[in-house]
């Protein structure tokens, strides 16, 4: 469970995701567009791989090669670790 938290500690990474949640199945270069033109951010292609390739490795980006296109696709399954061991409370009634 700490690789997903370390995964989800930088920003870039977070932003890669909630891209991939707008829409799956997305390649490098449209990634980098997304962060360039949405997002104001320029890392080279290294960095964002580098940045998928994390993702990866904690299960939160799956890829798949469809010809010559690499396609990322978000998977949120590892995120349920952490609703399992902190599960969500209903907020406590503030007394005055």
């Amino acid at each position: 469970m700490a690789d997903v938290f370390k995964a989800l500690a930088d920003e870039t990474r977070r932003i890669l995701l909630d891209e991939l949640v707008e829409r799956d199945e997305q390649t490098l270069f449209e990634l980098c567009s997304k962060l360039a033109m949405k997002h104001g951010l320029t890392p080279s292609r290294q960095a964002v791989s580098q940045h998928l390739e994390v993702l990866e490795q904690t299960g939160l980006v799956r890829s798949e090669r469809r010809g010559r296109y690499k396609l990322h696709t978000i998977d949120t399954t590892p995120l349920a670790q952490v609703t399992a061991r902190w599960p969500v409370r209903p907020p406590r009634p503030q007394t005055p």
